[in-house]
């Protein structure tokens, strides 16, 4: 796996309540920083979804960095390419490595039983970004490396091609971007990557970015996302009319992840919707096929406020600590030095969780744009878990997506207001069934 599995992507994913597990404390326990690093010692395992970079020896590269600080530590890692579904078995045991990822099915409320605290929100939040996406009791209990935001992976060469060198303002701009990209190049203007399914749960991430809005999740929780202007539903709309309207590859069962950025880096595929995750490697697939990895673009959802882009910035998966290690001293050590010195968000182009650092270069452009970047509350995380549960919607699951695309292709009947209305009607009756309406 070398992609987001999004969710974490920006916040979580299904909510399995049955997932409190055997495994969890009944207490809660800390993780303390240590103070001489030459006293920690232990070996600790790392689980990881990035199976590509233990394969390639990148993360062996890291942990031999972390050890010229903390030589008496030992690293070892294991990369699981169904992370979520495997680590959610293991955590109804004790054992699911000393440092994890924390698995979007974990209900936020039950971090304590699992996960030792690194601090409290308010000594971490002078420092690092994302804070309130784990804490739990003024209590943090994750840590990302790195923060992402949403956006279209496009091929820039192709656009300017089709006579486009200006980013889309509104959804109609777009659509009429990528009709003149159909008509004056031979790329495909745009790849759903519906047989890979989770890449259609990005578009769940256009939320905030359209209204420019920190409170987007408490929306999301409060009222209904596919009500007339709300975000999901320009979102999930602007999808519809690509697909319909013959602006996709032909057949999206057929489509393939990998396959795609080479498509893209050589400019048969001009856009997808993805985030700053992926640009390094869409960029790699430009060198590995021998073509200008500056070709690779990234433009933000097209929508301003008061004429303004807006990006939302979110955390990746964040590292814990697991409760019941036995080196949770050596684990702390491993999540901070990640975090802070391995140079990790810079080898990705990704946005640091580092209040202070500046911004990749490859959003450089956003920059010269003027665009606003944001950070959404999370503090409703918890309680959209449980809406999403109860209306068996799955904003963070590929399904309703690729009933979307279906739809516009004409695979499924029916019309767009009725599918979005549906969606709303079971939205806004589990928000009453929980509480939050």
């Amino acid at each position: 796996m070398n992609r987001r599995t999004l969710p974490a992507l920006l916040t979580a994913g299904l909510l399995l309540s049955a997932c409190t597990g055997t495994g969890g404390a009944s207490k809660g326990a800390d993780a303390k920083a240590p103070d001489d690093p030459s006293k920690v010692s232990g070996t600790i395992k790392v689980l990881t979804v990035r199976t590509d970079l233990v394969q390639d020896g990148t993360l062996k590269k890291y942990a031999d960095a972390f050890r010229e600080t903390y030589p008496n530590v030992k690293v070892e890692f294991e990369g699981l390419t169904n992370y979520e579904a495997e680590v959610k078995i293991r955590m109804n045991t004790e054992n699911y490595g000393d440092v994890l990822l924390i698995p979007a099915v974990i209900k936020k409320s039950d971090y304590p039983k699992f996960f030792a605290s690194l601090g409290t929100q308010a000594e971490r939040a002078a420092k690092y970004r994302f804070t309130d996406f784990t804490t739990v009791g003024g209590k943090v209990y994750g840590q990302s490396p790195v923060g992402v935001t949403p956006g279209f992976l496009y091929n820039k060469r192709i656009w300017q091609e089709a006579g486009i060198t200006d980013w889309p303002t509104t959804p109609a701009e777009f659509i009429t971007a990528l009709k003149a990209i159909k008509s004056k190049t031979d790329a495909d203007p745009y790849y759903t990557n519906f047989a890979a399914q989770w890449p259609l749960t990005s578009w769940t991430y256009v939320n905030g970015s359209v209204g420019c809005d920190t409170g987007a999740t408490t929306k999301l929780v409060e009222s209904d996302p596919w009500a007339k202007g709300a975000d999901l539903r320009v979102g999930d709309t602007l999808l519809y009319d690509i697909v319909h309207d013959g602006l996709a590859e032909k057949d999206p069962t057929t489509t393939n992840w990998e396959a795609s950025k080479p498509r893209l880096a050589k400019g048969q595929i001009a856009t997808q919707w993805l985030g700053t995750w992926a640009i390094v490697q869409f960029q790699d697939a430009a060198k590995k096929a021998g073509v200008d990895p500056a070709d690779i673009g990234f433009m933000p959802f097209p929508a301003q406020v008061d004429g303004k882009f807006c990006a939302v910035v979110g955390p990746d998966y964040n590292q814990a600590v697991n409760v019941h290690s036995e080196h949770k001293e050596a684990a702390r050590a491993w999540i901070d030095w990640f975090t802070d010195k391995s140079g990790y968000a810079d080898d990705n182009l990704a946005i640091s969780p580092l209040k202070n650092a500046p911004l990749p270069a490859v959003l450089q452009p956003y920059e010269e744009a003027g665009v606003k970047f944001i950070e959404v509350d999370d503090s409703a995380g918890a309680q959209l878990k449980l809406v999403d549960t109860e209306s068996e919607v799955g904003i963070y699951a590929p399904d309703y997506r690729q009933d979307l695309v279906d739809l516009a292709r004409g695979a499924r009947k029916g019309s767009l207001d009725d599918f979005l209305g549906d969606l709303g009607k079971r939205w806004t009756e589990a928000q009453q069934s929980v509480g939050t309406r």
